[in-house]
């Protein structure tokens, strides 16, 4: 038996190439989540304050003031529950989406090399996934909400807030008021923004990834005449491209959801869906002039500086995904001894 190869028992490369090939769609999906999540959260963070406050605020001035209170790390309240949730959340979603999708192939299920039968798989299995994930990402996507408007819903309280409390304290301070079932406030809103959203970002992602030069076995081809870009540049066009667009779609039903655990969390009157909608479109004065291009304009606050967090994030988890998938399926082939 060769010397060099077992010199060193506690790392065999075969083994560990392996595992990489057999849990290729979870590294993947860590590997590029990781760094995604880390670079949008700002924006997140300021996403999250532009939906919940009663003044009209530029960006900038949100960035500034916030910086001014809170510092730099205001900016990142609240990080390390995506970053301790994404090992579970991407893995998990990109798995559930992947067999999925495999489960169509081997079932001859909207297997034709067209755009509509590629968006539809994809598109379903995006369904199945954001569906199922939902029930394990909701706490935490309360939590986050709670830490990032920590200041907004003191100031609700009539609480004069002096350092905001830790995300365990936060979580203590949920299960407290309202029990185990607080941690899942705005649950429905949740698996529906969740279910939806994700099923349209599937859809259109790998219609686009179709249309873009990608085969139906995953290759991808070259891409079309009317595109002239270098194909590496794919991924991050089309997650960029679907990311902004379905979360545009679902932005308001996300903005209903924000504001009606805000309340909740406040320990304010529960507000239902509709009723939410309708203030935000009419604003809470009801003998104010009808004025549905604000209303929409208010249903949209902060979308901007969500469009330029789904370019950032997306854009990087699909290329990074991409290259991560590529240096897996070039690994060198397992070597057999005798």
């Amino acid at each position: 038996m060769d010397g060099k190869r077992t010199s060193n028992p506690a790392y065999d490369p075969d083994k560990f190439n392996d595992f990489l090939r057999g849990n290729k769609a979870v590294v993947c999906a860590l590997s590029a989540s990781y760094v995604s999540t880390f670079a949008g959260y700002p924006l997140d963070s300021i996403k999250s304050r532009l939906q919940t406050t009663k003044t009209r605020i530029t960006v900038p001035k949100l960035a500034a003031l916030v910086y001014r209170e809170e510092g730099i790390m205001g900016f990142y309240r609240g990080l390390w529950i995506p970053l301790m949730t994404i090992s579970f959340v991407r893995a998990a979603s990109f798995t559930i989406y992947s067999e999925t999708k495999e489960y169509c192939s081997k079932n001859n299920m909207l297997c034709r090399d067209s755009v509509i039968d590629a968006s539809l798989t994809g598109g379903i299995s995006g369904a199945m996934s954001g569906a199922l994930i939902s029930f394990g990402s909701a706490p935490f996507e309360l939590v986050k909400v709670r830490r990032q408007l920590e200041y907004a819903i003191a100031h609700s309280k009539g609480v004069s807030m002096v350092k905001p409390p830790s995300t365990l304290e936060a979580v203590k301070d949920i299960y407290r008021t309202n029990g185990l079932g607080g941690l899942y406030t705005g649950f429905r809103l949740h698996f529906v923004r969740d279910t939806t959203g994700t099923a349209l970002y599937f859809l259109e992602y790998d219609g686009m990834r179709h249309l873009l030069g990608r085969r139906r076995s995953g290759e991808q081809g070259a891409t079309p005449s009317w595109l002239p870009i270098h194909p590496s540049l794919v991924p991050f066009v089309c997650g960029s491209l679907a990311g902004v667009t379905s979360w545009a779609l679902i932005y308001p039903l996300d903005v209903v959801k924000t504001k009606v655990q805000q309340r909740a969390l406040a320990g304010e009157r529960y507000r239902g869906p509709w009723e939410t909608l309708h203030r935000l479109v009419r604003g809470p004065d009801p003998n104010a002039p009808k004025s549905i291009p604000s209303g929409m304009t208010r249903i949209y606050r902060g979308l901007g500086v969500s469009a330029l967090r789904s370019i950032t994030t997306h854009g990087l988890l699909w290329t990074l995904f991409d290259m991560t998938a590529q240096y897996i399926d070039n690994l060198p082939p397992s070597s057999s001894e005798d």
